[in-house]
């Protein structure tokens, strides 16, 4: 008996054939010309009169055999794609990860639509932002993001001061020159935010993702394996539609 993933690997090409075989023969009978054919002989009025060659073209294309053509490309694949349906409503198996099952009776349909899903989440997931290892942080609840410790910085100010070079005489007044002191004007008290992740973090939640990405891969390929009954739709929808 076949299995599933047998009939999914050939319904590909049975898919395609029918539909050339189809576009084949809608275009045959398009060629009014190929479909029509004559057939002239010609008698003089008299024994004495010229005598003609019969003339005489050969129909190419009959419909009724174009019709045959299509019905048993497309009776192969009614039957290849209703066999796959039908094997599909059965064919489930358990999401398992690290022995332990996340989901269970998944249908094969539904592991493609989880196994596409998880490619997106797994891109998602790379990409979450990074806390800066540089520094030190926190996660502080109140704030519900991470912090990093409170670092305190001196607020200076330049404040002029005088330096007497030479004081002054009767002849000259004193040489002073100006200089800037800095001088502490207080202290700033500075606390980093981030709404980033721990790396640790996005590294574990990456291996999550890669974890789920091969149970799914292995209950696909276990509900594939299933053993599917032929089904025979073809010769019944295409008998009715081309019955004579």
């Amino acid at each position: 008996m076949p299995k599933l993933n047998q009939i999914i690997a050939i319904e590909k090409g049975v898919k395609t054939g029918a539909f050339q075989t189809l576009t084949d023969a809608h275009q045959q009978v398009q060629k009014t010309a190929l479909l029509t054919g004559i057939s002239r002989t010609y008698r003089p009025r008299d024994e004495e009169g010229e005598q003609l060659p019969p003339e005489s073209t050969r129909v190419q294309v009959r419909a009724e055999e174009i019709i045959r053509t299509v019905t048993a490309a497309l009776v192969e694949l009614f039957d290849t794609t209703a066999t796959k349906d039908w094997a599909n409503t059965h064919a489930k198996a358990d999401v398992v990860v690290d022995g332990r099952t996340i989901v269970s009776d998944v249908p094969a349909t539904y592991l493609l639509f989880l196994e596409k899903q998880l490619i997106d989440l797994h891109t998602f997931v790379a990409k979450l932002p990074v806390l800066d290892p540089s520094e030190e942080w926190q996660y502080d609840a109140s704030a519900d993001t991470y912090a990093t410790p409170a670092v305190q910085t001196v607020r200076t100010k330049k404040i002029p001061r005088n330096h007497v070079k030479a004081e002054a005489t009767k002849e000259h007044p004193a040489q002073v020159d100006v200089y800037y002191e800095d001088v502490a004007q207080g202290t700033w008290s500075t606390i980093k935010f981030s709404g980033a992740l721990p790396a640790q973090r996005v590294n574990e939640l990456l291996s999550r993702v890669e974890k789920l990405q091969q149970a799914v891969k292995f209950a696909r390929e276990e509900a594939n394996n299933a053993e599917v009954t032929q089904q025979k739709i073809g010769e019944r929808v295409l008998g009715y539609l081309f019955a004579r």
